[in-house]
């Protein structure tokens, strides 16, 4: 065994596959690629993507010449947008595929029009003196327009299979049925000697396509959330060179480059600021609700978003070192990583295939060996193969989750990931970010309070002046003037009041202190600070006790209070914060009432965290405050190592690696494109109520499917003995097929 000091190092690298069909497919590759020293490798079906583990000396030409000795082909992917899901080729293929079977069906079933059509062809042919075709000339006409649909196509079909041929999918199934029914039937309109089967074939392939479609659509709405990340980062990025800006392309940017970020844009990279000042806002990134004020010396990440400043940035790391790129890389190696629980259907394939082939042919030989006819034989085999077909075993779980998607949509529930219908019901803790999860996510005036009465020291001349409306207008009459958030939050609170501003001379913003200007009052023109409680002391008599008690208490609750004082009085406190969604305390209780455990994990600060907690139902001791996006991981890998099932909750690109990592996720729709294009379900609604309604849909969608794939291994076990057995034709047994599809989907609807 080896030393950790013989240890191999292992780089991630992830490939996109070609020509997976079924779970089997997945089984093939993974054990091909494991099969090689030194790697580990997981394949993702739904993303038809492989992440692989391999030692640094190992190329890429080895992986992709051992997924294509599998029988598939693998392209390394550098760029995870590349990653795509398609599925116009299989609305095209189910499209002919109705149009050709629909009238094979139509004159199959009815044997009213069978015989019509063939006295009508007959006439024509005695018409023109034509010898009339061995056997029947509408049989002919069948299997014509069954060729279509088996031979082209059923193309893709036939040759997956013969491609895996080492080792049986479900589409050797079809393959072996739709195929052994077509030729069969040719024969047998040549000879005259046995029943046509065409339209079993063409039934069975257009079953198969519709089945697949369903499946691909649902595939296409679980799309990665990799491109969004990478989306985020700039395109272009101005730099200074030889003290002029230049604009070029963000590859083109090296370390201690100097860049320039103007308010609005977001940062090209990870830097020092260099020059000037703002409030940037890390949310995406780092989850914190407050902007946070830099200066010359700070530090920012690159893609947050600068809000109010021009600043010049030294590049301090770029590329694959970036805090974006470092949350890129948690997502894919958490996307890469197995489904907890695999779809029952799959997890058997491997063992149903090979065991219908070879109940097939030893039902061809026992009839064949028993001194019955060469087309009793051919037919009761066609019939095993047909009837096993897994056509309602393809549909169980798509057409579910279609109907499933349909009722949650009304609802503003958006199910992204079957995976999450196994493990919704075992969920059993839940990791809850708090901005825009628990709260609402926008910065609002919480807590307010104005004190005429401490402004007595200003003398008898302002006494006219003192009233709470006109301290409240100088209050907006200085924020207008910013574009802090905060300012913004005081300034809209005021403003709601029917409030006005008036004129304000010799303004000065100082960051991370508060602004300054002189108001003009009518009678007098004070000089109004409004800032931190700390920077307005500095300038002020000692605060009015009243007043100092309400900030002590709303900053020990972990709000953001700004004082506000007439010239060296100070009159008025603001207290902003994040307020607590309506619904959140009724949700945690419902947590509990499931059994499920809440915990609070989040960027802000020990304060803000445990009040916010407080406030909604959840234990201080199941708080976890001033989380990084990697904290976040490991906090819900802690959970998962004790043996929880973990749901994550988030609404931010923070949360994506967590979302990815936990066994379930659940983003908010009111959040940022990458948490909800990396989580298993969406609430398209800013209650956060809908998250208990997404497990409760969750839960009966799950009953549903098990339903759906009991009734479909119900009837293989049941018709595949009769089928055997003799007692079931080929064009029954298609019937049954085709009951039993419709059964599942009938049973879907009962989502509704």
């Amino acid at each position: 065994m080896a030393t950790d000091a013989t240890k191999v190092a292992l780089e991630p690298s992830t490939y996109s596959l070609e020509g997976m069909t079924c779970s089997a497919c997945v089984s093939a590759i993974e054990r091909t690629l494991n099969a090689l020293p030194g790697v580990s490798a997981t394949v993702n079906f739904a993303t038809e993507t492989a992440h692989v583990m391999a030692p640094a000396e190992m190329s890429s030409k080895v992986i992709v010449n051992a997924v294509k000795s599998a029988g598939y082909s693998a392209i390394p992917i550098a760029d995870m947008s590349q990653v795509a899901l398609h599925s116009k080729k299989s609305a095209t293929a189910l499209f002919f595929s109705l149009m050709f079977t629909i009238p094979v069906l139509a004159i199959s079933m009815n044997m009213h029009w069978h015989h019509a059509i063939d006295r009508w062809i007959l006439n024509q042919l005695d018409n023109f003196q034509i010898l009339h075709p061995t056997y029947s000339p509408t049989a002919w006409l069948v299997i014509g327009l069954s060729a279509p649909v088996v031979l082209v196509i059923a193309w893709p079909i036939h040759r997956a299979a013969i491609r895996n041929i080492a080792h049986p999918t479900m589409d050797t199934l079809i393959t072996l049925g739709s195929l052994s029914a077509f030729g069969w039937s040719i024969y047998a309109n040549i000879t005259g000697n046995g029943d046509v089967y065409s339209e079993v074939a063409a039934t069975v392939v257009t079953f198969v396509i519709a089945g697949r479609f369903l499946e691909s659509r649902a595939k296409r709405r679980a799309s990665s959330a990799l491109s969004t990340l990478l989306a985020l980062g700039s395109k272009e990025v101005t730099v200074l060179r030889n003290g002029e800006s230049v604009l070029i392309p963000i590859d083109h940017l090296m370390v201690g480059d100097e860049f320039i970020a103007k308010p609005g844009e977001r940062f090209a990279t990870d830097g020092t600021v260099t020059s000037g000042t703002s409030a940037v806002d890390n949310s995406l990134l780092t989850g914190e609700s407050m902007p946070v004020d830099v200066t010359i010396g700070s530090s920012v990440i690159g893609s947050s978003l600068n809000k109010n400043g021009r600043i010049t940035i030294r590049a301090t790391r770029i590329g694959s070192d970036t805090e974006l790129a470092r949350i890129t890389s948690m997502v894919v190696s958490a996307q890469g990583t197995k489904a907890p629980i695999q779809r029952l259907a799959d997890k058997i394939a491997a063992v149903f295939v090979p065991l219908v082939t070879l109940i097939s042919i030893g039902t061809y030989f026992g009839w064949r060996f028993t001194d019955h006819s060469l087309t009793q034989s051919i037919s009761s085999a066609i019939a095993v193969l047909v009837i096993a077909c897994p056509c309602a075993l393809g549909l169980a779980t798509p057409v579910a989750l279609l109907v499933a998607s349909g009722r949650g949509a009304q609802r503003g529930i958006v199910i992204r990931q079957p995976r999450v219908l196994e493990v919704a019901r075992k969920i059993d803790s839940v990791v809850l970010d708090k901005t825009g999860t628990l709260t609402n996510g926008t910065m609002s005036l919480l807590r307010s309070l104005v004190l005429p009465e401490a402004g007595k020291a200003l003398g008898s001349g302002y006494s006219e002046l003192l009233r709470e409306a006109t301290i409240l207008s100088s209050a907006l009459s200085i924020e207008n003037q910013s574009e802090h958030p905060v300012a913004a939050a005081i300034a809209s609170h005021v403003r709601n009041q029917g409030i006005k501003p008036t004129s304000v001379s010799e303004f000065a913003a100082t960051p991370g202190a508060g602004a300054a200007g002189r108001v003009n009052l009518g009678t007098h023109s004070p000089v109004v600070v409004i800032g931190s409680p700390a920077a307005v002391a500095h300038a002020t008599t000692p605060f009015h006790p009243e007043l100092a008690a309400a900030i002590e208490d709303a900053t020990r609750t972990g709000l953001t209070v700004s004082v506000l004082a007439w010239d060296g009085i100070a009159l008025a406190m603001f207290a902003v914060g994040d307020e607590v969604k309506p619904d959140a305390v009724q949700t945690i209780a419902d947590f509990k009432s499931r059994g499920i455990d809440p915990w609070l994990v989040t960027g802000d600060s020990v304060e803000v965290a445990l009040s916010v907690a407080g406030q909604v139902g959840i234990a201080p001791d199941h708080v976890v405050a001033s989380a990084s996006p990697q904290n976040k991981v490991e906090h819900v890998q802690s959970l998962q190592a004790k043996g929880h099932r973990v749901l994550m909750v988030g609404d931010g690109i923070n949360d994506a690696a967590a979302l990815a990592t936990a066994d379930l996720s659940i983003a908010m729709g009111t959040g940022t494109d990458t948490a909800m294009a990396t989580a298993d379900i969406t609430i398209m609604k800013p209650a956060l109520s809908g998250v208990i309604d997404a497990l409760k849909l969750s839960t009966k969608t799950l009953r549903v499917i098990r339903g759906n794939l009991a009734w479909a291994f119900l009837y293989n076990v049941i018709g595949l003995p009769i089928a055997a057995l003799g007692q079931l034709r080929p064009m029954y047994a298609a019937g049954a097929m085709a009951f039993s599809s419709l059964f599942v989907v009938t049973n879907s609807l009962r989502i509704k």
